[in-house]
């Protein structure tokens, strides 16, 4: 059976620090799941949603990958994927994103799926986007319905934190339910862990009007909470860091891990 063109992911994030004091915050979240070879479909699901012009809720294009207007998405992403030695012989793409809501978007994680043409998912882009406006992506094969890979963390995220040491990842295959967990260690330390937990809800337009009554923020609260975050952050004395120069390269690639022991992948959905 064909999924739909487009999903919703609702669900929760949960962002811990434990250094140099702990501290935990979480927020509720929204993302839309569409199959970027279908997004003329997509549009047709739900007058509250369009693609590429504004709506409640919209998908542009040109907030993601290569980034320029007209510019197709998925020779982006297989060469991304083609770079962790990752070929979907046409296989589906779905991306897992904030959407735009109204004429705001700001997606801190946006997530790439990869298939073959089985079903199976082979690999994962990882676009980060920080609120400097810049973008990096860590790109993983993914060997299973569940996986570790890690990557030596080389992009700007938090000015209390510096590019240092390495992110892992723990995915599970987006069915039912989503989840991912990506943490930052240093020196065999947990230095902050966040995660996305969801479940997929049906793309349909009283789901849609439901949610936009739910959270009217939507995607600009995550932008204020970031903020906000940021501040009790700096207010508890968090040491700031400059923001360093960009990678120069667009991609960094992450290599697969041992699945840890059920005690260590506690925060892992």
């Amino acid at each position: 059976m064909t999924a739909p063109a487009l999903n919703l992911w609702t669900g929760q994030t949960v962002h811990v620090r434990y250094t140099p004091f702990e501290r935990r915050f979480a927020y509720d979240l929204v993302l839309i799941d569409v199959d970027i070879d279908r997004l003329n479909e997509a549009a047709r699901a739900s007058p509250l949603f369009s693609i590429n012009r504004p709506g409640l809720f919209a998908f542009h294009e040109a907030d993601h990958g290569p980034r320029q207007k007209g510019a197709a998405l998925r020779p982006w992403a297989e060469d991304m994927l083609s770079s962790a030695g990752v070929e979907l012989d046409g296989g589906a793409i779905r991306l897992v994103t904030f959407p735009r809501h109204l004429f705001y978007k700001f997606a801190p994680l946006s997530l790439w799926y990869g298939y073959g043409p089985d079903g199976q998912l082979r690999g994962i882009i990882y676009e980060v986007n920080n609120t400097f406006g810049e973008h990096h992506c860590y790109v993983a094969a993914v060997s299973g319905a569940r996986d570790v890979h890690a990557a030596p963390k080389s992009f700007h995220v938090s000015p209390f934190f510096d590019v240092t040491g390495t992110y892992r990842f723990t995915l599970r295959a987006p069915e039912d339910k989503m989840g991912v967990v990506v943490e930052s260690l240093k020196d065999g330390n947990r230095l902050h862990m966040a995660n996305i937990t969801a479940r997929k809800r049906p793309a349909t337009t009283g789901n849609l009007l439901k949610l936009a009554l739910k959270n009217p923020l939507s995607t600009l609260g995550v932008t204020l909470g970031i903020h906000w975050q940021a501040l009790q952050i700096w207010r508890r004395g968090a040491k700031y860091r400059s923001k360093p120069a960009m990678p120069e390269s667009p991609a960094t690639i992450a290599s697969g891990l041992q699945m840890r022991n059920p005690a260590d992948r506690r925060d892992a959905a």
